[in-house]
C-alpha cells in the first residue's frame, strides 16, 4: 500500500464514521410543521350527554375559570352539538355575541337548526375550515375549544390563523384530557409546546375533573406572530 493511501485510511479510521445527515423538518404546503402526533378523528359531535355534563355543573364551572362576563364576545370553536354554545349565550347576555364554528356541515347544520328553535339572537353559526376557523380580526374575549384540539390535522398553522381573532387582552380557553392524541386527549406539556410554537403564553392552567380533564387559558404571546418557516414543532 502507497504511504499516501495509508494515511488517508488512518485519518478516516480515527475520525470515525461519517453522521447521518439531519433531515429537514416535514412541512405542510403552507411552510408549517407538521404535526408529529396522531391527529384523533372526528367521531362525534359531543363527548357525553348535555343531562350529565350539567349535572356535574362542567359549563358553569368552566366559564368561571375563563372569566366569561356578561357582554362578552366569544367564540365556540368544534362546537358540535352546541352544549357550550348554548350555555355561553345565556352566559354573555344580550348585549353579548356567541360565534360557534364547525367544519362538519352536518353539525354546523344541525346547530343552526338548534339556535333558530330556541330564538338564541346573540348567537350566529358559520362553516369553518380545517386550518382556519376564519375569526373577524380583533373580535373576541374568549376563544373556546373544548375536546377537539386533538382532532386538529394540522394545528401550528390553525392557531397562527387563529391568534389576530383575539382582543388586546383576550385569551384562548382549552379544555382536553391528559392522555395521548390517539386517545382523544392532549398532554399539557405537548399542548403547551404546540401554542407557544404558535405565538402564545400560557396564563394558567388548572385541573377540571368535571370537564374530564384539565382547562389552560392562553394569551397572544408579546411581538407579531412567527413566520410559519421560522417554526419550529414540537415532538410528541
Amino acid at each position: 500500500m502507497r504511504w499516501g493511501a495509508l494515511v488517508a485510511l488512518m485519518l478516516a479510521t480515527a475520525c470515525g464514521p461519517t453522521p447521518a445527515p439531519t433531515l429537514p423538518e416535514p412541512r405542510t404546503r403552507t411552510g408549517f410543521p407538521k404535526a408529529s402526533r396522531v391527529v384523533a378523528p372526528v367521531v362525534s359531535p359531543g363527548w357525553s350527554t348535555e343531562r350529565a355534563r350539567d349535572q356535574r355543573r362542567e359549563a358553569d364551572l368552566v366559564m368561571a375559570a375563563a372569566g366569561v362576563t356578561p357582554g362578552m364576545t366569544v367564540a365556540d370553536i368544534g362546537a358540535g352539538e352546541g352544549y357550550y354554545t348554548i350555555r355561553l349565550a345565556a352566559k354573555v347576555g344580550p348585549e353579548g355575541r356567541v360565534l360557534a364554528e364547525d367544519i362538519v356541515p352536518e353539525y354546523r347544520d344541525r346547530l343552526a337548526e338548534r339556535i333558530y328553535r330556541e330564538h338564541l339572537d346573540n348567537v350566529s353559526v358559520k362553516l369553518g375550515r380545517p386550518t382556519d376557523a376564519q375569526l373577524p380580526e380583533g373580535s373576541f374575549d374568549r376563544i373556546f375549544m373544548v375536546h377537539m384540539y386533538h382532532e386538529i390535522d394540522e394545528p401550528y398553522e390553525f392557531l397562527w390563523r387563529l391568534r389576530p381573532a383575539l382582543k388586546r387582552d383576550g385569551m384562548v380557553v382549552l379544555v382536553d384530557a391528559d392522555r395521548p392524541t390517539a386517545q382523544h386527549g392532549t398532554p399539557p406539556h405537548l399542548l403547551d409546546c404546540e401554542l407557544a410554537a404558535s405565538g402564545f403564553r400560557l396564563v394558567r392552567r388548572m385541573t377540571m375533573p368535571q370537564a374530564g380533564g384539565y382547562l389552560a387559558l392562553y394569551a397572544a404571546a408579546h411581538g407579531p406572530r412567527p413566520e410559519p418557516r421560522a417554526m419550529q414543532g414540537c415532538k410528541a
